[in-house]
């Protein structure tokens, strides 16, 4: 089996994901966030709910080339299951330590989170590949996808009405009320975006982004593949649309019409960069993103732990008042130099920069660290 070929546009398109990532983590001031870089209140879509599934979607198409060539170089299914294993528990273990970081309460501790999802969905779809083809792989997924669907819309449960997609009335917080209560992003109203029932589409997000590497590691050419991608990723949009006409686009219930309609948004992106980058051999300006996506968990965990050590550590002013360091970082610099909301994403831009220096200096000395 011939070891299958790495793609730029992949790397330029994952570090580019991280970096948005960070952007939109990391304001100086919460109050002071341009609309395109906040999530949706609920229903809806903005480019800051595009980060999350983009990454979900990237992870899976590299799973059809990781997969590959982990087979080809060691034949057995074993190291690769030893891998997988492996891997989740990390993910799992670092997204709860993030948690963790600086509060050191168990006691309230979140269990679900954004690393968490990654390493359960990562699992999951591990396994739906190892152990289907290609028939039973997209019947699994039309099954995630359409399962939750109807699970959401008609399963009853105590204090729903009739709206089950709204805030307080769906399964999904239910579920995750009774068996995470007090372990939520939201305790207040026992909810949690990356919660248990709304992680079984983001595991079809993830097979959506195989199927697509699978395509992209084929023998067709190369035009050819960048047409079917433009081709898929518009039906996916047209499809999510539709969709949302009975289940709502909603990044904080993932629903299903949301995996098709991001899914959509990914394929064409994916295809406008792989036009340009692998195809037309445009590649300078992609180095960067290429820097952020061959560290990108990494630079997602350093950064957050970053962040919540900036907002943490408290300093006091000069008159005796305290603050955080991330806080007085952005008074006596940031705002003076930008005004409020160009401070805001100042900072924002300064953490990119910052980790960009960072994630240089370990891609010049080839150290990648993989889970």
């Amino acid at each position: 089996m011939s070891k299958p070929a790495r793609l730029i546009s992949l790397d330029a398109f994952r570090g580019f994901t991280i970096m948005l990532m960070i952007l939109v983590n990391n304001p100086g001031n919460w109050d002071y966030v341009f609309s395109p870089l906040e999530h949706a209140q609920w229903h809806g879509c903005t480019p800051t709910d595009l980060v999350f599934p983009f990454f979900l979607f990237i992870m899976g198409s590299a799973m059809a080339f990781s997969f590959a060539r982990r087979l080809a170089e060691e034949g057995s299914r074993r190291a690769l299951y030893l891998q997988i294993l492996k891997r989740t528990f990390l993910l799992i273990f670092l997204g709860l330590f993030m948690a963790w970081y600086l509060r050191w309460n168990l006691g309230s501790l979140r269990f679900p989170g954004v690393l968490q999802r990654i390493g359960l969905c990562y699992f999951f779809a591990s396994m739906i590949i190892l152990h289907t083809g290609r028939r039973g792989q997209i019947i699994w997924t039309a099954v995630l996808l359409i399962g939750y669907w109807l699970a959401m819309a008609l399963i009853p449960f105590p204090g729903r009405t009739a709206d089950v997609w709204a805030l307080n009335s769906n399964l999904a917080q239910y579920i995750d009320g009774i068996l995470l209560k007090g372990h939520l992003y939201k305790q207040d109203i026992g909810f949690d975006p990356e919660g248990l029932l709304s992680t079984i589409p983001a595991i079809a997000q993830v097979m959506l982004g195989y199927f697509t590497g699978q395509w992209l590691r084929g023998k067709a050419e190369p035009l050819q593949k960048t047409t079917t991608l433009f081709i898929a990723g518009n039906i996916a949009l047209v499809l999510g649309l539709a969709w949302s006409l009975f289940m709502p686009i909603n990044k904080q219930l993932w629903t299903s019409s949301y995996v098709l309609y991001t899914s959509g948004i990914a394929l064409n992106f994916l295809g406008v960069i792989y036009w340009l980058i692998d195809i037309k051999g445009y590649t300078k300006f992609t180095k960067p993103f290429v820097i952020f996506g061959s560290n990108a968990i990494l630079a997602f965990f350093g950064s957050g732990i970053m962040a919540k050590t900036m907002y943490m550590w408290k300093v006091t002013r000069a008159d005796g008042t305290v603050t955080s360091l991330k806080g007085l970082f952005c008074e006596k610099l940031l705002v003076p130099l930008f005004g409020q909301w160009g401070g805001s994403l100042a900072h924002a831009l300064f953490f990119i920069l910052v980790w960009l220096g960072i994630l240089t200096w370990f891609y010049k000395k080839k150290i990648f660290i993989k889970l």
